[in-house]
């Protein structure tokens, strides 16, 4: 099955560009002493490193190798298009525009050398910020429902109450010396002597100060 060709608007303002530059290029050439074959070279190898340097840009991704020979072969395209518009005197051109045609194989020879054989490395290219992660979705949990006091049925127990520690042994002696000071807080005082200044008269800790003061009461 064979394809028809359709005349595309944008394809036939590419061709008729590429040829008035190829044109141009020539005719640039030709002014700064490039006669015959070789000033119809000169536009093929601008157009040929313009094109690889692109391609490379395509393949690669972003890199300043490419970026910087598809500059140098965009300003040459458009130095020879501006140049032949009547800027310069092409019967007389200057000997710095015969120093860059003549200068321009060995430019165009490194950059298609380098375009071709150099491996793009990682700080060659163009970093480029990557797009926000979206955040990953949460699982949906429901909430455990709190345990409900549920009233005990008819013969269950009611769960004891843990036990409180016993009141450790007072010697005798102890309490006694205790009741002393006591009596002579009071005398001193007139108000009977708290837990807390038992505790630190006698250097006893809090249980057993509590247990003497049971006593003492």
């Amino acid at each position: 099955m064979t394809r028809q060709l359709r005349p595309d608007a944008v394809l036939i303002q590419a061709v008729i560009a590429g040829a008035l530059s190829f044109a141009h290029l020539h005719d640039l050439a030709a002014a700064a002493g490039q006669s015959g074959w070789k000033a119809w070279a000169y536009p093929v190898s601008v157009d040929l490193l313009l094109v690889a340097a692109w391609r490379r840009l395509r393949a690669d991704g972003p890199s300043r190798l490419a970026w910087c020979w598809f500059l140098i072969a965009l300003v040459a395209s458009l130095g020879a298009n501006v140049a032949t518009a009547g800027f310069l005197d092409l019967d007389q051109p200057p000997a710095l525009l015969r120093l860059g045609v003549a200068g321009w194989p060995a430019l165009a020879f490194l950059g298609g050398t380098l375009l071709a054989h150099s491996p793009t490395t990682a700080g060659d290219r163009v970093p480029v910020l990557p797009a926000p992660a979206a955040p990953a979705p949460q699982p949906d949990i429901e909430p455990e429902p709190a345990p409900r006091n549920t009233p005990l049925a008819a013969g269950e127990d009611t769960p004891a109450l843990p036990a409180a520690d016993p009141a450790p042994p007072v010697p005798a002696a102890l309490v006694a010396h205790a009741r002393k000071v006591a009596d002579d807080h009071q005398a001193r005082t007139g108000s009977p002597i708290d837990t807390d200044t038992l505790r630190a008269r006698l250097g006893v800790p809090a249980p057993m100060a509590d247990a003497i003061a049971a006593q003492l009461t």
